[in-house]
């Protein structure tokens, strides 16, 4: 309390420095909106259509958590009649016995295997538009490691056909919740194509060209047309002592958002399940090799999960060896030798301290993390909601926008055709042809390219909510946006404006700001429990 009054002294007379604003409380920091501190939980392999493609419509089963949409609900561009009941995947006959129409999922079958997600399978699965060949090109069939097929479930589960499965309210009920409540987006995309470690740095950079050094092959990228590399896949960041030492690995070059934040001594963070190398879960886990096992999946997973993690990848942002923080004061702060990069724990020691960072990343233990194969959506649930409930009971949580963000689409079926705002002819791109997304001419530039392969964009339709006292209610967002648009909101807000460059996407991103209304904050806490269900409705 002290340093905060401190800080407001400061200001008042005009003579504090942004040293001084950043060491003290993110409160006090100029900001070009009310928002003081954006919190981005960043989650796994979900498209817009396999949680939001019936809402706000759910069948309401018996035995299922209920849920009714409120009055004067929007709708969203979701799954029509016509799109459920005569879906052109369903007639071509290149999908064989994964040839189906959209079908529902219900809690019970949350466990779900996972779906290929790499950048030239998810062009493919979209047929030059047609969006008629995710069986073909994406699916696949049955639940986690091989195990058993839920009860009740459809033939087609064991199929290629799971990839048009979706889920409704019934399962996903914490997040249609926050839809109800808060603004949701149902035209915001993957920057590009491709699995996690593209989308985490697309998050970062809006940039996945630029790799400055690789270890055990190169595998993970492709031909940049200019003698360089872009970062197509799953690679590990080279140095961290929890990546996989026979897999490939990568360095990037350039700027990341953090570079900027440090820059401008704006606090920041980003927050791991399982960083912190010292804990021991229950089941006597520790190191780099904590796991959890999920009750929904049966799967034990690791917690943290190297390529999870896009700061790594940047020398000037990365914490190879998992320093601790010298206290819990420091967290957020530069000069401090865990450099920014913490456990998910650390989170909740930073808000009792009254210290959350101006702008924070969450990114859930792999349980949790939503990722079918190895997370699902009940465990997902279960810890978005222990987050949000958290922040909203902090004394910052009326400065707060809390962002609910996915870094890949894992193949499941969307039937939005992407804007291609960026084009590529990469040897692994496939949009319009064999080695074609457009002709690239019109392609970004990267480091060193002056038009950047491999980056062919927007990729698919993916989940975007927007939780705040100062988010629109119950509102649906139409206007386009990407990964990237939290990162030019942040530019924007904390850094006037200024951008990472270089060819980042953020030059080109739609904005957040019409998910919120600034003209006053109208929203109260929305409380749920671990299964999504209100345990106490926003007053307004």
């Amino acid at each position: 309390m002290r340093n905060a009054i401190a800080t407001a002294v400061l200001i008042a007379l005009g003579g504090v420095c942004q040293t001084d604003a950043q060491a003290l409380s993110a409160e006090f920091y100029p900001t070009g909106t009310p928002i003081k501190h954006v919190v981005v939980i960043f989650q796994e392999n979900v498209s817009f259509d396999h949680y939001f493609g019936t809402y706000p419509n759910a069948a309401n089963l018996p035995g299922e958590p209920p849920f009714v949409a409120l009055p004067d609900t929007p709708s969203v561009n979701g799954l029509s009649t016509a799109l459920l009941d005569n879906n052109p995947t369903a007639s071509n006959s290149a999908n064989g016995t994964g040839a189906t129409n959209p079908f529902r999922l219900s809690p019970a079958q949350a466990s779900t295997a996972d779906q290929d997600h790499d950048y030239t399978p998810e062009q493919q699965a979209l047929h030059t538009g047609l969006m008629d060949a995710f069986p073909q090109y994406t699916g696949a069939g049955g639940t986690a490691l091989g195990g058993p097929v839920p009860a009740n479930s459809p033939a087609i589960f064991s199929t290629p056909g799971l990839v048009m499965g979706y889920y409704d309210g019934n399962t996903v009920t914490a997040l249609w919740h926050y839809a109800q409540h808060f603004a949701l987006s149902d035209n915001s995309y993957n920057t590009t194509f491709g699995p996690s470690s593209p989308g985490a740095l697309n998050l970062i950079s809006g940039q996945t060209n630029g790799v400055i050094a690789t270890l055990n092959g190169t595998g993970d990228e492709t031909d940049d047309g200019n003698g360089g590399l872009t970062l197509i896949s799953d690679a590990d960041p080279i140095g961290d002592v929890c990546s996989a030492s026979s897999g490939n690995q990568v360095t990037m070059g350039g700027k990341n958002i953090g570079d900027l934040l440090n820059a401008a001594n704006v606090s920041w963070g980003f927050f791991s399940g399982g960083f912190n190398l010292n804990t021991v879960n229950a089941d006597g886990s520790t190191g780099c090799n904590r796991t959890t096992t999920s009750a929904v999946t049966g799967v034990k997973k690791k917690d943290y999960i190297p390529h999870h993690q896009p700061f790594q990848y940047y020398a000037s942002t990365a914490n190879p060896n998992h320093t601790r923080p010298s206290s819990v004061s420091s967290i957020g702060h530069a000069g401090d030798a865990a450099n920014h990069q913490y456990d998910i724990n650390d989170l909740f020691s930073v808000g009792a301290d009254n210290n959350l960072p101006a702008v924070t990343y969450i990114k859930a233990p792999g349980y949790q993390d939503g990722h079918a194969g190895y997370s699902d959506p009940l465990d997902e649930q279960a810890f978005v909601t222990r987050v949000v409930n958290y922040l909203q009971s902090l004394p910052s949580w009326r400065t707060t926008a809390i962002i609910i963000a996915y870094d890949d689409s894992d193949g499941w079926y969307d039937h939005q055709m992407p804007p291609i705002v960026n084009q590529s002819s990469a040897p692994d791109d496939a949009l319009t042809g064999t080695g074609a997304c457009g002709n690239g001419v019109g392609a970004l530039p990267g480091l060193v390219a002056a038009h950047a392969q491999g980056r062919c964009g927007y990729g698919p339709r993916l989940p975007l909510l927007v939780i705040s006292p100062w988010a629109k209610r119950n509102y649906v967002d139409h206007a386009v946006t990407d990964q990237t648009s939290i990162l030019r909101f942040i530019e924007d807000n904390w850094l006037k404006g200024t951008r990472v460059g270089q060819g980042s996407f953020d030059a080109v991103a739609g904005s957040l700001n019409n998910m919120f209304d600034f003209t006053g904050p109208f929203n109260d806490n929305l409380i749920l429990d671990q299964n999504g269900e209100p345990l106490q409705f926003p007053t307004f």
